[in-house]
């Protein structure tokens, strides 16, 4: 059987003072990592903010004779995730794992949501994400190890009813993820994503059954952010995950059609909709011109 450990691999966990992200430090120190322990301590829709809960879990760790550091740097303030990520770099001197978790929820209708509901979800989420993320890569890229991890989510593969934000945040992980993937390959820097569903703060008033959040737990998400950011990590996937069930999640298309010049219009496209909607063939493409030598094949007839 395949064992996975961290031993001497420095890891970044942010919004790791509960939920996820905590599950996600433990283990990993658990496994001998060396881990920054980094919470704002704010509240579900990022207001306030405390270094109690990042010191609790960093204190947790240490009392069981691992090695953590506590950070409550806000992921958006480009000075203070350069402050955390120095911190690492001076205490252990090199940083291997960054585990992107730290999100807030300001959950309306898109028709009654306030635009600085939307800035501020996609701030932490996404640009807080692209923060950490640019700040470790030059590490990095100069020690040619890394393993960078974002956590989506459903909302973002597949859409929630008064998530707008949420939503675009997630779904733009994905492009960055894709992105890095391409980027960070030369370096053995692999990047992936977790899309998962659990019981915590985050989700606690969904209104799931309570026996179904009780399945939910953090430590199964856990298990598919570590395999994503081992040392034997695969790249550029998506796991969707949820109370011991795991998927990969693939962004695909149909085969489609070419239409001639003189075919090119939107009723043609309306009349062949059927065939370009088929799903009979699915592609899934490696990078941006996939989708392009597919069609210019068609177009050969091939």
């Amino acid at each position: 059987m395949t064992n996975i450990d961290f031993k001497d691999r420095v890891a970044i966990v942010t919004g790791s003072g509960g939920g996820l992200g905590r599950a996600h430090v433990l283990e990993l120190a658990k496994r001998g990592a060396k881990v920054v322990v980094n919470d704002l301590g704010g509240a579900r829709d990022g207001t306030g903010g405390s270094a109690s809960a990042a010191q609790e879990v960093a204190d947790h760790i240490n009392a069981s004779g691992g090695e953590a550091i506590a950070d409550s740097a806000n992921v958006t303030k480009d000075d203070e995730v350069k402050a955390m990520v120095g911190a690492a770099m001076d205490k252990w001197g090199r940083v291997d794992i960054l585990i992107n978790n730290a999100g807030i929820l300001r959950d309306k209708t898109f028709h009654k949501m306030e635009m600085d509901d939307f800035r501020t979800v996609i701030d932490v989420h996404l640009i807080g994400s692209a923060l950490c993320t640019h700040t470790v890569w030059p590490i990095m890229r100069e020690q040619a190890y890394g393993r960078v991890l974002f956590t989506s989510s459903p909302s973002g593969l597949h859409g929630i009813f008064g998530q707008a934000n949420y939503g675009a945040a997630k779904a733009g992980m994905i492009g960055m993820m894709n992105a890095l993937h391409l980027e960070g390959g030369k370096y053995d820097i692999r990047t992936n994503l977790v899309s998962p569903s659990a019981k915590t703060r985050m989700t606690e008033d969904l209104g799931f059954p309570e026996d179904l959040l009780n399945m939910l737990t953090p430590e199964a998400i856990t298990a598919a952010a570590l395999f994503l950011v081992s040392e034997d990590a695969p790249s550029r996937q998506i796991i969707s995950c949820a109370g011991g069930g795991y998927a990969a999640a693939h962004i695909i298309e149909t085969g489609g059609v070419f239409l001639p010049p003189d075919k090119q219009s939107p009723e043609e496209i309306a009349d062949n909709w059927e065939a370009i909607s088929a799903r009979d063939e699915i592609n899934f493409y490696e990078n941006s011109s996939g989708p392009m030598q597919n069609f210019m094949k068609k177009a050969q007839g091939q």
